[in-house]
């Protein structure tokens, strides 16, 4: 990562400052609750930023902001953050909050179950520090029953059936989001939210149909899988279970304006918060996105914008990999399926004192050409 000047963020005389910074505020009174000592995440390389003392002087400069001006709110940026360019192509993908329509008791179309998590599925970190999920088998933790045991009855009597669905492509969905709203047939909503995994490799379902040569690559969207397995029902499963994957649920209290909450512990925001690798980007980290290019229809696409890294994801693996929460309903949807973007990223990195970081006064990048650093290819 090279540190660059505010300058170099597209679009950034433009922003909402003020909307911005109340956005830090709130991510303050969840850093300010977390257990002391618990890390934030964040590349190794970066000076700070990745323990919650980082954030203690920001936190307090924010707060004492009450009723503050737009320009006021730049200048706390500004001052109190240091932005640094990933030096490497970001890729940028699009999840949201899904609706599907469900029962809470099995019958008739509704027969395929949503699960809660079950008791004996734990949850620990490995050797690298990071999460992982199983059970324990012979005193060796093992991931959980994959999709197809699970898919076989392995969890059928054991009381953790949530609702159940009309399809288990609507279950795929579902888990591929990590949360939902499901809508029982007398129109009321159940909320669902993320309760583990089973500890088995994510496969994308796309990539499974590329390299069964059942889809071209650049035919793989959304709305194209989910297609695909409608018109195949005799081979959808076989393929569906080809992701070993499985995440289980909880039913959570929130309102239909409210979005699902991110691993973060704060309700995730449409447009603004981003899923991001835990290891390059911490928790809470302002992440400045710039897309620049076509998208899946050709269009050329431009969108450049302060996010906050809010969420992670199993297939969200890389510097520069981020995840944009897009929010419900049909346009989310779309706009979500149809993401697929190449660009930017510059994360924003909290300043133990105002002005302490290494911000280049013209704008131009340290040590990397400010014309595509780090770009790789398609």
């Amino acid at each position: 990562m090279t540190p660059v000047g505010f300058s170099y963020l597209s679009g950034w005389d433009h922003e909402d400052h003020t909307a911005l910074l109340g956005m830090v505020k709130l991510e303050c009174q969840r850093i300010a609750h977390l257990p002391e000592g618990a890390p934030l995440g964040g590349a190794s390389t970066l000076p700070y930023g990745r323990q919650m003392k980082d954030w203690q002087n920001v936190c307090a400069a924010a707060s004492a902001m009450q009723g503050s001006s737009a320009t006021q709110a730049r200048q706390f940026f500004e001052s109190w953050f240091q932005p640094y360019l990933i030096n490497q192509q970001a890729f940028y993908t699009g999840y949201y909050d899904p609706e599907v329509s469900a029962s809470l008791t099995q019958g008739g179309e509704y027969q395929i179950p949503v699960y809660g998590r079950p008791k004996d599925l734990l949850r620990g970190r490995n050797e690298k520090g990071e999460l992982e999920y199983g059970h324990w088998v012979n005193s060796v933790f093992r991931p959980y029953d994959d999709r197809a045991t699970i898919d076989g009855g392995s969890l059928q009597g054991k009381g953790l059936e949530i609702a159940w669905l009309k399809s288990p492509v609507d279950l795929l969905f579902l888990q591929t989001q990590g949360s939902g709203r499901l809508r029982l047939p007398d129109g009321q909503q159940v909320f669902l939210g993320y309760d583990g995994r089973n500890g088995q490799p994510y496969v994308p379902i796309g990539r499974v149909l590329v390299q069964r040569r059942l889809m071209k690559t650049e035919d793989v969207d959304a709305q194209s899988i989910r297609d695909w397995l409608a018109r195949n029902p005799d081979q959808a499963m076989s393929v569906l279970e080809a992701n070993p994957s499985y995440v289980f649920f909880r039913r959570t209290q929130r309102t239909a304006d409210e979005g699902p909450t991110g691993a973060f512990g704060l309700p995730l925001t449409p447009q603004r918060s981003l899923a991001v690798d835990k290891r390059f980007v911490g928790y809470g980290m302002p992440v400045w996105v710039d897309i620049s290019g076509k998208d899946a229809q050709g269009r050329f696409v431009t969108w450049s914008r302060m996010t906050f890294a809010q969420d992670t994801g199993s297939d969200i693996r890389g510097a520069g990999r981020g995840d944009l929460f897009l929010g419900w309903g049909d346009r989310a949807a779309k706009i979500a399926g149809d993401m697929k973007n190449y660009g930017r990223m510059m994360v924003l990195v909290p300043l133990p004192a105002p002005g302490v970081g290494d911000v280049p006064q013209d704008g131009t990048v340290a040590g990397a050409s400010a014309a595509g650093a780090g770009q790789t290819s398609r």
